[in-house]
């Protein structure tokens, strides 16, 4: 599986708290192959994709393969990923 991860670009962020990186680093964790897409960062007004696919501006999100998308909050976003989940948040994915 492949995804993109749509995040601020400042990927040099390397703390645990920062949403961006603690999503990155349960993708890394997890083995998960993604390519990051560098949103603009401050501003939201750049983040048309993001927009569209979420609904937010917020950073950061996931797209999957089939165009579908995947947004929570970041610590969600972690545990769920973390916890094996992340497909079943892929549109049409069977529960």
């Amino acid at each position: 599986m492949a995804v993109k991860l749509h995040r601020c670009g400042h990927i040099w962020i390397k703390m645990s708290g920062h949403p961006c990186w603690r999503v990155q680093k349960a993708l890394d964790d997890q083995g998960i192959a993604y390519e990051v897409v560098k949103g603009p960062w401050p501003g939201r007004k750049g983040r048309t994709a993001v927009i569209e696919g979420t609904g937010q501006s917020n950073y950061p999100a996931i797209q999957f393969e089939d165009g579908s998308w995947y947004r929570e909050q970041s610590k969600d976003m972690a545990q769920t990923i973390r916890e094996g989940r992340l497909l079943e948040k892929q549109a049409g994915a069977s529960a």
